[in-house]
């Protein structure tokens, strides 16, 4: 392949005058302390200043049919027309970081649409070349892969987080059409990273912040551990550049400390190995800097009390082999109690398989093992990747493209049930933690699961009706709470009734962003109008404090709604209703159209109280919620928090949680007060201390029956001086006098020491 025009001309013509700055990048050395692999990454950035594309034409041959090998040149070409004159800030010609990038996707063996793409990744970004024209030249899929990866800079958006928050959704989403546009992403973020040594400080920490936060839990999912690893590296210099340093510093002079140990462990391991007939291939390699930083941070440890540095990697013919292997090294080293992992068994969510173990090496030094077979060392190192080549002419695909499918249609679903693009990439985070706990579905079905998961979570991983209509849980056949934390090897069993909906309340402790984005649709579609009612109170009383007529005129409504991004007043009235946004800055905005200043009007923390409060008759639905840690009932003084998407919560004034919150977010706290039509009960918690004698409880029970109380929840424990015992109830009452009442007549009951009202 000979790929000759303008390989390094371009760099002696004058630069474009335009969009030069917006991609220019700097150049940086590669990370220390990476993995001692024998599969790298990808290979060493070419020299600065130099733009040759020899080194790609020779990876690509080795794959690439003559035909294929033609269409990427003829990219290639209009690429580097396209970029003609235009430099990179460490002074390279910019045709110098597509070839790159290309590079590595061709170490990937990625198809010749995708080495086109990575070639003309920029073109519609910086030198607005229309999709239409790509389409004609080289075809809708190379198209359409380039427009994935193009950013959203011609529109106009109210904040540069909602900026990005676009760009990612926009990613994201075609990613989830065809995996290749992320493949190319962190192969274009790999290289920029690498070279962002000529960027400002600012700039570095902001691109590092945000490639550690997005792009490095992206290629753990996908299973690019040698990427995942080298971005973290190269995030974490950019970062803590002093921390680097000087870690990087301690690990130079900790290998020659340490080298001996190494190669003794080294020597004792094949040699045993051969004597067990087994044919291994033993590599030593060592921690990455930012997990031994990691690990110094997490377990407050000095660099010399991180003794596991360095593991080995050994690398064996056959599946039944990684269990003898296992068994040889056992035999060789003790091992470690609790330090052994089974990921062949139970694979990783990004279909990572070894096993793990940890052994007292020589001089009492813990050692890590890892043992796999080839394809799945290929995997681990460049999951999904590696499957591109050696599976794409399969008619079945891989447990991992399976695996990768399921995650890429569920961000279609996310999106389907999210609001905006903040919120989106809010949900396809939480998903994104590399973290996982396995549990099993009744019929031994394994459900993987972010760290934290709770039932609800499981609920909705299976189909969100099942989540919607989930009423009780099972965990090891023993009922327990919605909002139980789920732990590897639990059999989890779902309980449905087809009435049931889902609660505000579960937004608190759902952990991922599918159950997230469910309950949150819901919120938003089955409680409409009662949020919509809410929102148009709650606005309607902030423009009264403006002295400003609620009823708006159309012209004023066009243009609120086309500055507000939202369709209609009403979805604007629902968007106030669940607390997504704030009714006083809504005023603020509608006053500043007419004419005033809203923009120079103070901010009044305590604006709330001086609006006519909103009446609380308790039975709005799930737009208002009575506040579990407090559980005010009528008769209490109250005030009302407006939660992001979660309504109103209402709490007692004297609500110490609350007082907490208000501190933080004193714009998200109105007045509120209780109607005069309640027709419903409430509940609230009671401890009663008691002498421990026969039938007390019996008693107490029937008290509070006889004062017209349900109860609701009965428990008993000790008193802490192991003196009186108490009984703990949950009762409906209708106010403060209802309540008074029924703690005067259960005082009475014998061997009743003492009766109180029970807050958290």
């Amino acid at each position: 392949m000979s790929l000759t025009p303008a390989d390094t001309t371009s760099a002696a013509l004058p630069p474009l005058a335009s969009r030069q700055a917006a991609k220019s990048q700097g150049a940086t050395t590669p990370g220390v302390g990476m993995s001692g692999s024998n599969i790298p990454a990808v290979p060493p950035a070419p020299a600065l200043g130099v733009a040759s594309v020899s080194h790609l034409a020779d990876k690509l041959a080795e794959y690439l049919s003559p035909a294929d090998l033609k269409k990427v040149k003829e990219a290639y070409r209009f690429s580097d027309e396209m970029h003609l004159g235009q430099m990179r800030r460490s002074g390279e010609p910019y045709i110098s970081h597509p070839i790159a990038v290309a590079e590595i996707c061709a170490d990937w063996k990625l198809d010749a649409q995708a080495i086109m793409a990575a070639l003309l990744h920029d073109v519609m970004e910086d030198q607005d070349v229309k999709k239409e024209e790509l389409i004609e030249r080289f075809g809708a899929p190379v198209a359409h892969l380039v427009d994935g990866l193009s950013k959203l800079e011609k529109i106009e958006f109210q904040s540069q987080i909602e900026a990005q928050a676009e760009n990612f959704r926009k990613m994201l989403l075609a990613m989830a059409s065809d995996v290749r546009v992320i493949l190319i992403k962190l192969a274009d973020r790999l290289h920029n990273m690498r070279t962002l040594d000529f960027m400002t400080a600012a700039k570095k920490r902001r691109i590092a912040s945000e490639t550690m936060e997005v792009y490095v839990p992206i290629a753990h999912r996908l299973g690019l551990n040698n990427i995942y690893h080298e971005l973290q590296d190269l995030s974490f210099s950019h970062l803590y550049p002093m921390r680097y340093r000087t870690l990087a510093k301690a690990v130079k002079a900790a290998r020659g400390n340490r080298r001996e140990v190494v190669n003794k462990i080294m020597e004792a391991v094949k040699s045993t190995l051969s004597m067990a007939e087994l044919d291994a291939d033993v590599t030593g390699r060592e921690k990455t800097l930012y997990d031994i930083y990691k690990k110094m941070r997490s377990k407050h440890l000095s660099f010399s009390q991180v003794l596991d540095v360095y593991g080995f990697r050994v690398v064996v013919g056959s599946f039944a082999d990684c269990y003898v292997t296992l068994g040889t090294l056992h035999s060789l080293y003790k091992p470690m109690p609790g330090k052994f992992k089974d990921y062949i068994a139970i694979r990783k969510l990004n279909g990572y398989q070894s096993l793990h173990t940890t052994v007292i090496g020589p001089y009492g030094t813990p050692v890590e093992f890892q043992i796999r077979t080839q394809e799945m060392h290929r995997t681990a190192e460049s999951g999904v990747a590696a499957h591109w080549l050696y599976k794409s002419g399969e008619s079945n695909p891989s447990d991992l493209q399976q695996r990768t499918h399921a995650w890429l249609q569920s961000l279609l679903d996310i999106q389907q049930q999210t609001g905006d693009s903040a919120e989106f990439l809010e949900h396809v985070k939480v998903d994104l933690f590399p973290d996982s706990v396995y549990v099993f579905t009744p019929k031994s079905k394994i459900i993987a699961l972010p760290r934290g998961a709770t039932a609800i979570d499981f609920a909705y991983s299976i189909h969100t009706g099942i989540g919607d209509q989930t009423v009780a849980v099972k965990i090891n056949n023993e009922t327990s709470p919605l909002r139980t934390e789920l732990h590897n090897g639990d059999i989890v069993e779902i309980i449905t009734d087809s009435s049931s909906r889902p609660s505000p309340t579960w937004l608190s402790f759902v952990r991922t962003g599918k159950a997230r984005s469910a309950i949150r649709h819901h919120l938003r579609t089955i409680n409409l109008p009662e949020s919509i009612a809410l929102g148009q109170q709650l606005l309607s009383q902030a423009l009264h404090a403006l002295n400003i007529d609620a009823d708006l005129q159309a012209p004023l409504v066009e243009r609120l709604l086309n500055e507000s991004s939202a369709n209609s007043m009403d979805e604007l009235y629902a968007d106030i209703g669940i607390g997504k946004r704030m009714a006083t800055l809504v005023a603020r905005h509608i006053f500043g159209l007419i004419g005033g200043e809203a923009a120079s009007m103070p901010v009044e923390h305590n604006s709330g109280s001086e609006l006519d409060p909103v009446t609380i008759c308790g039975s709005e639905g799930v737009s208002v919620q009575l506040a579990p840690c407090c559980l005010p009932i009528p008769g209490d003084q109250i005030i009302g928090q407006l939660r992001r998407d979660q309504g109103l919560l209402v709490h007692t004034s004297d609500c110490s949680q609350a007082k907490r919150q208000r501190a933080k977010e004193p714009d998200r706290w109105i007045a509120v007060r209780w109607g005069t039509e309640l027709n419903r009960r409430f509940d609230c918690r009671i401890k009663v201390l008691i002498n421990s004698e026969r039938g007390i409880l019996a008693r107490v029970a029937a008290e509070i029956g006889e004062s017209d109380a349900n109860i609701i929840y009965v428990g008993m424990d000790e008193d802490k001086d192991n003196v009186l015992d108490q009984l703990r109830f949950t009762v409906q009452v209708k106010d403060r006098v209802h309540l008074a009442a029924l703690l005067r007549n259960v005082r009475r009951v014998a061997g009743v020491n003492r009766i109180l009202r029970e807050r958290n």
